[in-house]
């Protein structure tokens, strides 16, 4: 039998197919954003390697999915972490609780960019719905069925399924404990084998000529449809598929010139226990969150005298706590989230000359120096690199 192996060179070739992807760009020829495409299709390679290469359904454990590198296109409240398991296998997660603002788990199968269909959602789950240990511990038993005798924590694994992800959200940065978590497989052969040759074949072009592109070319498209409904510097309300079912989105095209702003308007619920905004660059990937305040939540944001949420999307510093920065870009879109809440209030975007900006906002809002802007950085920064994100 001959070996499938390919010479290294016809391996990297899978991935010349991917440069046309700039086609799909809001911009194809700018050449910054031909830049930040190959930058992207880095980051899809180095994320693919973990999810491909790291564990497989009878040996699991967790792969960095996504976070404040992989940023196609991660809640910056949340960290992702994903692990393979197989629908007729029994696994057991054991851990801690830890103190973050929610902790769920999802099953599903063809992950985004690991299948050319659009990914399906099997079971919810959230950790607080487990009986803990007094300190916090976690347990949980997934199978198709209930073992027999099992008295403890137990979910269903649906028969289709081929991954479990875990959702950590955290609403004060570095102040909230993360979940320490593993997975096994039961009843698995305790040595994990050495992978084949016809394995390592397979994944790479997986990886190399599936991956890599299809991550990319699903968010191209999908900014694309949102562009040609004309849903620009508006926003709707948006359905991921169900992925959070207690969860509603909000989104919209933001666009404006350099000497603009876009001033950001919202009612809040009533009742909800968690609500945020972000900024998406014109590639899907989430805005610079650690080093730039790109993204607010409702334990970060400030509210005006008469409950409502403003913010400021401007290049330039507008000196007002809820600056939404856009890093340099002028276009890009805007992702909302309102989790548990008993109302969907759709915000507003108003466009506004940047020199004009404070005849637009409240009276009363306040002025951010200098000082106060590099202080409010550095927390966030500093909250930011406490969080295990990976």
């Amino acid at each position: 039998m001959s070996s499938p192996l390919l010479p290294w060179s016809d391996y990297v070739d899978l991935l010349k197919p991917a440069e046309k992807l700039i086609d799909l760009t809001f911009e194809p020829h700018n050449q910054q954003l031909r830049a930040e495409l190959y930058r992207q299709l880095l980051m899809n390679l180095s994320q693919g390697y973990f999810l491909y290469f790291q564990a497989d359904a009878d040996h699991p454990d967790w792969a960095p999915f996504l976070n404040s590198v992989y940023l196609l296109q991660p809640n910056p409240d949340d960290t992702y972490q994903l692990a393979p398991v197989r629908g007729d296998g029994v696994y057991r997660i054991v851990g801690n609780r830890g103190t973050v603002k929610l902790l769920t788990f999802s099953t599903g199968a063809n992950m985004m960019g690991m299948a050319d269909a659009p990914g399906r959602n099997f079971g919810y789950f959230d950790a607080d719905d487990l009986a803990l240990g007094p300190n916090g511990e976690l347990e949980v038993i997934l199978s198709a069925e209930r073992p027999a005798g099992h008295q403890g924590n137990w979910w269903p694994l649906h028969p289709d399924a081929e991954f479990i992800m875990s959702r950590q959200r955290s609403y004060a940065w570095g102040v909230e404990r993360e979940a320490s978590l593993a997975i096994e497989r039961l009843g698995a052969p305790a040595l994990k084998p050495r992978p084949s040759l016809e394995t390592i074949d397979r994944q790479m072009r997986e990886l190399l000529s599936g991956f890599t592109q299809r991550l990319s070319k699903m968010w191209l498209n999908y900014q694309n449809a949102v562009l040609q409904r004309g849903v620009i510097n508006k926003i709707e309300l948006a359905d991921f598929g169900g992925a959070v079912p207690a969860q509603s989105y909000w989104q919209g095209i933001f666009r404006f010139a350099p000497d603009e702003a876009l001033i950001l308007e919202t009612e809040l619920p009533a009742r909800h226990s968690y609500w945020n905004v972000q900024l998406n660059d014109e590639l899907w990937n989430a805005v610079e969150f650690v080093q730039r305040q790109s993204s607010l939540n409702g334990h970060q944001a400030r509210l005006d005298s008469d409950g409502k949420f403003r913010a400021v999307i401007s290049l330039e510093d507008p000196g007002v706590p809820n600056w939404l920065d856009p890093v340099g870009t002028l276009q890009g879109m805007i992702i909302g989230r309102w989790y548990q809440a008993d109302a969907l209030p759709i915000p507003t975007l108003k466009t506004v000359p940047f020199a004009e900006l404070r005849r637009h906002l409240p009276a009363d809002t306040p002025r951010v120096n200098t000082e106060e802007r590099a202080e409010q950085l550095r927390a966030r920064r500093i909250g930011a690199q406490l969080r295990r994100r990976w």
